[in-house]
């Protein structure tokens, strides 16, 4: 039986309210009869990925954040419109991994801030400082759908700094961080070895980038008893140390240890850091994970895989597949999908995750890699990822298919504002 409709408020036509299936909603928007700062997509087939999938689908947007999304194409008189008839319709896309506004395009040395290869140990360092919003890669970003990116110092050293969760669109950085700090960078594998050994400094080997940055965790570890014990009124506050406050944060729990990682040994070298110091562990690129799976899924380590177009341009890269994403579902890791730009342009993040459906990931699951997992790897599943009441109104709209190659991008919203389209 079909549920009654609850009446029209008093002198206001039953269209602008009882056709509309979540009305209640929308009473706040309704002022003398007229439905004010609303922005309608309608007509297109809506992807929630938040489980339904609307043939003609609405997306109602308020201001900076959705207000509702149903079955159908009515929409509430006075609201603005932009048609999506006969596309696809996702929330923005999501890039967990990479280096965007930080390794600039055009500029070589100019714009390249990504690795401080002067000290293997620099955690304290902020990818916030290092971006410049008017790099050409953003624009880029948003011609393939993508609003959201991580971005951060690259692996030259085994802690590298802090990473940040920004939009795509925006004049200053102030304006378009999403979330600071979203993990602290750490670095495993060749990397360290080729950017220190050559200067005969530590690490030099494996087993020396491990204990770099196990000695950091422990010093930050007495770093924050020291505090306690000092607000316990129980001993000297110690000097401010800018290395130490952003390890604490790691080891408090409040952000995970991001540690880039390709080989099965250096994975589980990550995971056993992760265990010794009690972290939270996200294993970046993870090319080896399907090797590893079931210790991952098993201790709930979530990666960020990529970048997957990609050849074997180093050792690390010897047992890259394409199945790798597919094993790691079914063994039930949490992964987001990253292009590690401008290694691949960032344009391609969905051309990239749907070659992991060509290695027999599902279709649905390859679209949560780039939306609403990649949000919840950053934690910010309850503001990005779908396309539900309350959340951040960052959409694009596809003339077909994301993962297919002829698709061009139609329109993208960033924060309820139309920049593309």
């Amino acid at each position: 039986m079909a549920k009654e409709q609850a009446p029209a408020p008093e002198g206001v036509s039953p269209f602008l309210f009882g056709d509309v299936p979540s009305g209640k909603l929308l009473k706040k928007f309704i002022v003398k009869g007229e439905v004010t700062n609303l922005l309608a997509i309608k007509g297109g087939r809506v992807y929630t990925m938040a489980g339904k999938v609307y043939d003609t689908g609405t997306v109602l947007i308020d201001g900076k954040v959705i207000a509702d999304v149903y079955q159908g194409n009515k929409i509430p008189a006075g609201a603005k419109t932009v048609d999506a008839s006969g596309k696809m319709v996702f929330p923005g896309f999501i890039d967990a991994h990479s280096h965007l506004g930080i390794v600039e395009e055009i500029y070589r040395e100019e714009g390249d801030d990504c690795n401080e290869i002067t000290d293997p140990v620099t955690p304290h360092l902020r990818a916030v400082d290092a971006i410049y919003p008017e790099d050409l890669g953003f624009a880029d970003a948003l011609s393939g759908g993508v609003t959201t990116v991580v971005t951060g110092p690259g692996s030259a050293n085994v802690l590298g700094g802090e990473m940040v969760a920004i939009k795509t669109h925006g004049r200053l950085v102030e304006h378009m961080v999403v979330k600071y700090p979203v993990g602290l960078k750490a670095a495993l594998g060749e990397n360290p070895k080729r950017s220190y050994g050559s200067q005969k400094k530590s690490p030099y080997t494996r087993m020396a980038s491990a204990a770099l940055i196990r000695e950091a965790l422990a010093k930050a570890g007495d770093y924050i008893r020291k505090m306690e014990k000092c607000e316990q009124g129980n001993g000297e506050q110690p000097d401010r140390d800018l290395k130490m406050e952003a390890l604490a944060r790691v080891l408090k729990g409040e952000i995970p240890l991001r540690v880039h990682a390709h080989r099965a040994d250096d994975i589980m070298t990550a995971v056993r850091l992760a265990e010794e110091f009690g972290v939270r562990l996200v294993v970046e690129h993870c090319t080896e994970g399907y090797k590893v799976a079931p210790e991952l899924a098993s201790r709930g380590v979530m990666a960020v895989l990529g970048p997957v177009i990609t050849n074997r341009a180093k050792v690390e890269l010897q047992g890259i597949t394409l199945e790798n994403a597919r094993i790691l579902a079914e063994a039930g890791v949490t992964f987001g999908i990253m292009t590690d730009h401008p290694v691949v342009p960032i344009q391609y993040l969905s051309l990239s995750a749907g070659l992991t459906v060509r290695g027999g990931l599902t279709e649905e699951r390859a679209l949560r890699a780039i939306t609403l997992d990649a949000a919840g790897i950053i934690g910010m599943e309850d503001r990005l990822g779908s396309l539900e009441p309350g959340k951040d109104a960052d959409i694009a709209i596809f003339e077909g298919h994301p993962f297919d190659t002829r698709t061009r991008v139609g329109a993208v919203i960033v924060s309820g504002e139309k920049v593309i389209g």
